[in-house]
């Protein structure tokens, strides 16, 4: 989190940008470098398949429900969606600048890297775990339990356990420049405080969240509240609840408060033509409230 606050500190050109143009080749070559050498491992074929063709078998509406929903909510994630983030970001770009281009970028790379990460786990605890599927349904403890052991059976296991963990340090370093950079932008926004001010009532902020969150796998374990602890309980209440109301207003608010229009002009600045205007009105007034909704009442859906 300091070393978070130190780039954010620095500002966007100076600080965000210049950490950016590094990490994020880096990051590629150690995704696209680990892929490639987990497709190696004996097994890993059936893992592959496993993780490209779809199951349809069991199929209930129950099921349905919760794989759109999980679908979406992983948007939530890898987007940076109903987290100011983007609108953040957007607010530092040009008049000039293409955002319909940009956020082509956005989604093919996005979406390369979301697969690429699929190719390194999936495969690789298919094909040490005998093509057991449940081990692949362990959740956060498959990245820091059964990953490594993974790891360790391997040739060279040692190399490739190390960068993966030096993969997910990038990762979450450049998710976290983002996410404090949005709250940064709004407290000297709204409370007319310098960056470095804002930067220091932010980190101090955080540290405390974060103390709970530790406190919760340790002194205060035994403490839950609806039967989760207290990271669950962060977790839960903001990607499952408060994000999608947010995106769900922020919707109904663009769709049909102020209008399309209001985006499609902004748009304009730097484009000659809004390709793909149809399309964004069409998922911004029916599809994206509908999968809301769905995100929204799915983790409250037993069976049907």
């Amino acid at each position: 989190m300091l070393l978070t606050a130190l780039v954010v500190f620095f500002g966007v050109e100076k600080g965000i940008e210049k950490v950016s143009k590094f990490l994020m080749p880096v990051l590629l070559v150690l995704i696209i470098g680990i892929a490639v050498y987990t497709l190696t491992l004996d097994g890993a074929g059936e893992g592959l398949k496993y993780y490209l063709l779809p199951d349809l078998t069991g199929f209930t509406v129950s099921k349905f429900l919760r794989t759109i929903a999980a679908a979406c909510g992983q948007l939530f994630y890898s987007m940076s969606l109903a987290m100011g983030i983007m609108i953040t970001y957007g607010s530092y770009m040009r008049k000039e600048d293409s955002l319909e281009s940009s956020v082509r970028q956005i989604e093919v790379f996005d979406t390369l890297v979301a697969f690429l990460a699929g190719m390194i786990i999936v495969p690789a605890v298919f094909a040490f775990s005998g093509g057991d599927e449940s081990a692949l349904n362990a959740g956060p403890g498959l990245m820091f339990i059964t990953l490594p052991k993974v790891f360790a059976a391997m040739p060279a296991g040692q190399i490739i356990d190390t960068a993966f963990f030096i993969l997910v340090s990038l990762a979450a370093l450049t998710s976290s420049i983002s996410l404090m950079e949005t709250v940064v932008a709004v407290v000297m926004e709204k409370f007319g405080l310098s960056r470095s001010k804002s930067c220091i009532a932010v980190i101090i902020m955080t540290l405390i969240l974060g103390m709970l969150s530790v406190l919760g796998f340790s002194a205060w374990s035994e403490f839950k509240l609806f039967g989760m602890q207290i990271l669950d309980l962060f977790d839960f209440t903001t990607n499952n609840i408060m994000m999608p109301i947010l995106a769900f207003l922020t919707c109904i608010l663009i769709g049909y408060a102020v209008k399309t229009k209001y985006v499609e002009e902004e748009v304009m600045l730097g484009e000659k033509k809004f390709r793909s205007k149809l399309l964004y009105n069409v998922m911004i007034k029916f599809i994206c409230p509908v999968c809301m909704i769905m995100i929204l009442i799915t983790p409250f859906v037993t069976e049907i």
